[in-house]
Parts: structure tokens; C-alpha cells; sequence
């Protein structure tokens, strides 16, 4: 099944922190397809924290979205990610975005991911790497939602030359 997975982080070294978490989806058997430029995003909700470093992947997984999701929080935990305040700090948070047409709306998860088309963060890699992608419940692509999102947040692409640093 193909899917668009959003990766972030904002503690440490956040470069590394995505590189190896896409390093570990491959290791689990995810293959990564597309992946968008980094951005550095300023945050959203929880504001007295350090900026993220933010990422949409397109990638293909012979998983269900809930094995999907099993699978990237274990990647967090992997990473040591630590439960703080909510919307908070983070090393890593890897966040199901889509699932091809599939919609899932379980206690545990829910796809498409419910904020992804209010958050500059989200709408802007996604755009990069899949502007004609429609979304299955507004029936609209992607590259109009991003011009819709209501979200006045910096986003920003990181430099190439300070990616290959994090490599």
C-alpha cells in the first residue's frame, strides 16, 4: 500500500534524527519512493520550543495503516523518543498522513491524518512531492488544500549544503 508519512523533529540534531529515521522505515521494509526537501517550521500550538526540521515521505509498505502505525512508534521508541507536553519538543515524530484512498477512523488511529490539511508544516513538503494528489474525504489536491490551510506559520527549505552535513 502506498502511503505519505510525515517525519519531524526538534531536538538534537534534527537532520540526523530524520535521516535515521528513514533509515529504519528501509530497514523494516518500507520503501521510500519520493521524499520532499527538509524545512525548518516554526511551531504550532505548543510555541516556547525550538523550531522543527520537517519532512513528507511517499512510500510503499505491504502493511495495514494500523501494522503501519505499530511500526513507526516503535521506530520513536527506537529513537528514544519521550512523552512530554503535548504538541511538544520532540526527537522524532513520525505521523501517517494517508493511505492511498483508505480512510481509518479507529480509537487508535485516524487516517487521513485529521489537522494535516490546517498545518504549513504538513501541506507544504506534501505539495512538493505530490501536488495532484487528491484527498480522499475534501476531494480537492493537494496543492490547493496547501494554499488553504488558515496556518500563518514560517516554513522555510533548508539549504542544501547544511543537508549533506546530517549525511
Amino acid at each position: 500500500m502506498r502511503y505519505y508519512l510525515s517525519l519531524g523533529s526538534n531536538l538534537g540534531h534534527r537532520s540526523r534524527h530524520l535521516a535515521q529515521a528513514r533509515n529504519l522505515l528501509q530497514k523494516a521494509g518500507v520503501r521510500i519512493i519520493r521524499q520532499s526537501s527538509v524545512y525548518e517550521t516554526e511551531p504550532v500550538d505548543y510555541l516556547d520550543q525550538p523550531w522543527f526540521y520537517n519532512q513528507v515521505l511517499e512510500v510503499e509498505a505491504a502493511k495495514s495503516p494500523i501494522a503501519l502505525l505499530y511500526l513507526v512508534k516503535d521506530i520513536e521508541l527506537k529513537m528514544k523518543r519521550r512523552p512530554s507536553v503535548d504538541k511538544g519538543p520532540r526527537v522524532i515524530d513520525i505521523d501517517i498522513l494517508l493511505a492511498e484512498k483508505t480512510v481509518v477512523q479507529t480509537s487508535k488511529l485516524v487516517v487521513p491524518h485529521p489537522r494535516m490539511s490546517f498545518r504549513n508544516f504538513v501541506m507544504v513538503p506534501l505539495a512538493e512531492i505530490a501536488p495532484d494528489l487528491v484527498h480522499p474525504l475534501f476531494h480537492l489536491p493537494v496543492s490547493v488544500l496547501a494554499g488553504m490551510t488558515g496556518d500563518h506559520s514560517r516554513v522555510r527549505k533548508v539549504e542544501e549544503a547544511h543537508q549533506a552535513q546530517a549525511v
